[in-house]
């Protein structure tokens, strides 16, 4: 009797252990859902391969140095930690959770380079919970409340815009057309056209509707307190922004834009010139303009205290500056002794 009694006892043990472990699992699985207004980046990092995305005092980045794993820091750049195995871009950050698409096969070593795995994955902050949300290419992502709005590819239907729920529940085509979600205010996304026209149109994502904004020339808009600010196609690609409350147009540059950020106080900007290109800044409304490199430099992301970018078509050495004050233009080392140390 007393032998039955205690493999029953221990029967009881092992079913709420297992109990027990499978609630922490679907605990920590779970993903707490983020009002309509959360979005995982700015419009200017997203349009510029999204390789660095801050939140709470972290910035989450592609370590160029490290074939592009994501790596996390304090925003002074102290701190810095390798997240993934796997090369990342279009980084979101939003609640307790990253996501960002990953290619496995830009890894150059590994299982994951002969096997290749890719899509839009999500994380827990630290890293850790590493799940693929949909297994497929993806230009460009926005999180949206509970929602990331990417751009899904495939050979059949080329590129589409979708939208997969944060906990993996649902996946469905929004648009048949091309739309860049990068740019996002409080659930509405504000895109350019790209097949019959090039005007402002909005999606609202409660619904998913499109309205027209603005019958402009617009490319690569970004919103930024009220306005959008853009590429304007018609005029050589100079910098402009429309203002959604009074439909006025202002030009900021005359000068021809390859791309763009817009900060916090500030605008980063590359020039276009066959005699004097470089790396610009100017304040939002196109005041001071200022030279921060001279040449032609990509990949122009931005957060509370730096601008990261670097010489086109060479991913290293990454360079960065203060974002607002003095220019003061100097090599991102930490990531790369970050890397160094990874390696070994």
């Amino acid at each position: 009797m007393k032998k039955q009694t205690k493999i029953l006892i221990a029967a009881f043990l092992l079913l709420l252990a297992l109990f027990t472990a499978f609630f922490i699992s679907e605990l920590f699985r779970r993903v707490p859902p983020n009002d309509i207004s959360v979005t995982g980046n700015t419009a200017g990092n997203l349009n510029n391969n999204g390789l660095y995305a801050e939140s709470s005092g972290k910035v989450y980045f592609s370590n160029a140095y490290d074939n592009g794993c994501l790596y996390s820091m304090n925003v002074d750049e102290t701190d810095i930690v390798k997240l993934t195995t796997s090369p990342v871009n279009s980084i979101n950050v939003g609640g307790k959770h990253l996501y960002f698409y990953m290619d496995s096969s830009k890894a150059g070593k590994g299982l994951g380079y002969v096997i290749r795995t890719y899509g839009v994955y999500r994380s827990r902050l630290n890293g850790k919970g590493i799940e693929c949300l949909d297994r497929s290419a993806s230009v460009t992502m926005q999180l949206v409340g509970d929602y990331i709005y990417y751009q899904h590819y495939n050979n059949k239907e080329f590129t589409k815009l979708y939208k997969v729920k944060t906990d993996k529940s649902e996946n469905v085509k929004v648009s048949d057309s091309i739309i860049n979600p990068a740019a996002c205010y409080n659930g509405v996304i504000y895109f350019n056209g790209t097949e019959k026209d090039h005007f402002l149109y909005a999606l609202d994502t409660r619904n998913d509707t499109i309205t027209t904004v603005f019958e402009g020339n617009l490319w690569y808009p970004a919103y930024h307190y009220g306005y959008i600010y853009y590429m304007d196609v018609s005029s050589d690609y100079r910098l402009c922004r429309y203002s959604l409350s009074d439909n006025a147009v202002e030009v900021l540059t005359n000068d021809r834009v390859d791309t763009f950020n817009v900060g916090e106080n500030c605008i980063y900007y590359q020039k276009n010139s066959a005699t004097d290109p470089a790396l610009m800044r100017m304040g939002l409304d196109g005041s001071n303009p200022e030279v921060v490199a001279m040449g032609n430099y990509e990949k122009i992301n931005l957060t509370s205290n730096y601008a990261y970018f670097n010489a086109f078509n060479e991913p290293t050495p990454v360079y960065r500056t203060p974002l607002n004050g003095s220019v003061n233009v100097t090599p991102f080392t930490a990531a790369e002794a970050a890397a160094a140390e990874n390696a070994k």
